[in-house]
């Protein structure tokens, strides 16, 4: 069995995290392992959990994805 990659989606729009991650749980080998709300959330749980992948919103409140 594969290790499955481990995502964490940081957008400060409910309503796309909700879509992705409807979409993420269509494949097998994906997991959501956070979301985060604004920047200095994606960075603290990006820290914690070490996903492999993020899916970061670049115009987010606090701290934008290119900062974070």
């Amino acid at each position: 069995m594969t290790e499955k990659i481990r995502i964490l989606i940081a957008d400060d729009h409910a309503i796309v995290r909700e879509g992705l991650r409807a979409l993420l749980a269509t494949e097998p080998d994906l997991e959501l392992v956070a979301e985060a709300t604004d920047g200095i959330q994606a960075v603290t749980k990006a820290r914690a959990l070490m996903p492999d992948v993020i899916l970061l919103d670049l115009m987010m409140p606090r701290m934008d994805g290119v900062e974070a």
